[in-house]
């Protein structure tokens, strides 16, 4: 199976291109410069794309069975001026639109879209239980994620099967989150953050790889899924397994109001979130490899 992977140098994307290599299939690692990544394994296919060349996209994607499409601007790099908020919007809603309408103007579309999304769709939700049956918010990334869903539906016209990965934190000793969430433990001042009450949709590393190819794979599989652990945790929960995992204390707060002061609107996304639970995966019969936060640390530190 030839997959097309978009956004291929992230933390996701080149843990999926690595899995799906290691296992026979032919993934395309696809990139603004995949000529800087130094460290992608033998017999890895890459090609180059700037996110907004339908043309283009149409030429990579030929002949392939599927295309997961992962790329867009990181939400966590910067504080949310009004130009990154652009940039985090448009990176998203143009790439998925040109990836639709190569897929439009293909003779032989590839088969199936798993098309990146995340659980910001539903807003804060405070105690709330949501599933994929939640309705959408109305914050910035709540605003976001639908809009950059709806830009691939018309594939469906065209028999293509798409599926909606709607992702919460991706736990990684190496990337993303967690080595930023770890800092201030190692430093021996760690703690919950804010009030501590509020909910973090997480999901290891492992999982998130191991369900997209699950979604990949399974014919039945249309619509959105929460890419989430099936046991969400409260900030206090979350600081008190991440001190153990590290065998450091974790009674040490941070205010939200000094969050606030230093990230701007950026951080509701620490002190905001979802009770967001993977209701469509279970449902179809995903396993999860890591279902609970203190073995998902304990893999990750090693304890």
């Amino acid at each position: 199976m030839r997959v097309i992977v978009t956004g291929g140098s992230g933390l996701i994307g080149r843990a999926l291109v690595d899995s799906l290599h290691a296992d026979g299939y032919q993934p395309v690692l696809v990139s603004r410069s995949p000529d800087r990544l130094t460290d992608v394994a033998a017999g890895v296919e890459t090609a180059r794309w700037d996110a907004a060349d339908a043309a283009r996209f149409a030429e990579i994607a030929a002949g392939a069975d599927a295309v997961v499409h992962l790329a867009g601007e990181s939400i966590a790099a910067g504080r949310w001026t009004t130009e990154r908020k652009r940039r985090i919007r448009d990176s998203r809603v143009r790439s998925t639109a040109a990836v639709t309408e190569a897929l439009d103007g293909m003779e032989s579309p590839p088969g199936v879209l798993l098309q990146g999304s995340a659980v910001g769709f539903y807003g804060p939700r405070g105690d709330d239980e949501v599933d994929e049956s939640g309705a959408p918010g109305s914050d910035f990334l709540a605003e976001v994620c639908g809009v950059w869903e709806a830009a691939s539906a018309a594939v469906e016209e065209r028999g293509v099967r798409r599926a909606i990965l709607r992702t919460g934190v991706v736990l990684d000793r190496e990337g993303g989150a967690l080595p930023r969430m770890a800092l201030p433990f190692k430093l021996f001042a760690g703690g919950p953050v804010g009030g501590g009450g509020q909910w973090l949709p997480w999901i290891h590393l492992a999982d998130e790889i191991a369900a997209i190819r699950f979604l990949l794979e399974h014919p039945e599989a249309r619509g959105p899924f929460n890419l989430t652990a099936p046991e969400p945790v409260t900030n206090r929960e979350l600081a008190r397994s991440l001190g153990g995992a590290l065998g450091r204390p974790s009674f040490v707060p941070t205010p939200g109001l000094a969050l606030r002061l230093a990230m701007g609107e950026m951080s509701t996304l620490v002190l905001q979130g979802q009770r967001a639970v993977p209701r469509a995966l279970l449902d179809l019969g995903y396993g999860f490899l890591f279902p609970r936060i203190g073995d998902a640390l304990a893999d990750l530190y090693g304890s």
